[in-house]
């Protein structure tokens, strides 16, 4: 007998102890399984799908699977801080797997490719900044049709970039995001800038800077135009406010954005859950 088949016996005997009358036993039982990692979770998710389980039993199987698959998305969340922070498209796909935890950045890099191909047939080599911006705008309104979700505005889906790829709808800081992540695979040099109540992206090279709010069709405005919207909102001017910001402060912002949505909903152990991740990337106020 081997020692797999010997752990796959200690694990199904665990599993049996869950349907403990002593709830002391089963508490034990449910920490031990949590001690042994996320390597048992295929384990569990077969002894899931064992239809002789009763209700309770698979309920907690459900807990256990998704607590070990949370405790690795927040290890690969500050992982992805603190080595591969340059990889937007990974930070938004991991904030997706709290919820969609199959998920897989392969899936995305395919996406993401798809749209450049069709994209990069639009330019001109020689496009200025405004022209790039208006093809762009172009391709990603017109042909890829995507809108900003004001009906469900305040919906968690807004903050999953894999369902707003497929829905087309999203809010100003999903939709800047895939603007983005186009933008720069057509070399163009677009970042995001983190305004109170609004996220926008800033074109700046050595010719030029404006400004893109991608929620209101890719409207292109001046720095005098912020100057105005930030006075509107009666606030004091930041540098931050005219800046590019970060890919920590973006997904940072993103944590937010989902965490206020599952308070809104009343989802309040989903909105505890985002603290947490939160807490494991913060950067910025905003």
């Amino acid at each position: 007998m081997t020692s797999e088949e010997i752990n796959v016996k200690e694990l199904s005997a665990l599993v049996s102890l869950l349907e403990d009358d002593d709830r002391e036993v089963a508490n034990h039982v449910e920490s031990k399984l949590l001690s042994l990692g996320t390597k048992v979770i295929p384990f569990l998710e077969k002894e899931w799908m064992n239809n002789s389980l009763i209700p309770y039993v698979r309920s907690k199987i459900e807990d256990i699977i998704h607590a070990l698959q949370y405790e690795l998305l927040r290890e690969d969340l500050m992982s992805w801080k603190n080595e591969r922070s340059e990889d937007l498209l990974e930070g938004m796909m991991l904030i997706a797997k709290y919820q969609y935890p199959d998920l897989n950045l392969d899936f995305l890099e395919r996406k993401f490719e798809q749209f450049y191909q069709k994209a990069v047939l639009a330019f001109g080599e020689e496009a200025k900044p405004m022209e790039q911006v208006k093809v762009l705008n172009d391709f990603f309104y017109n042909e890829l049709k995507f809108r900003p979700n004001s009906k469900n505005f305040h919906a968690p889906s807004n903050s999953m970039l894999n369902v707003v790829l497929e829905s087309k709808r999203g809010n100003p800081l999903t939709l800047c995001v895939i603007y983005l992540l186009i933008a720069r695979r057509l070399k163009m040099p677009v970042s995001g800038v983190n305004l109170p109540n609004l996220f926008i992206l800033i074109y700046e090279s050595d010719q030029t800077n404006f400004y893109v709010n991608v929620f209101n069709n890719g409207m292109i405005f001046t720095r005098e135009d912020l100057d105005n919207y930030i006075e509107q909102l009666n606030i004091g001017k930041q540098d931050m406010f005219y800046e590019a910001c970060s890919h920590v402060a973006i997904i940072a912002r993103c944590l937010r954005n989902l965490l206020a949505s599952f308070e809104k909903i009343g989802e309040y152990k989903r909105a505890d859950d985002i603290k947490m991740l939160l807490q494991s990337v913060e950067e910025s106020k905003y």
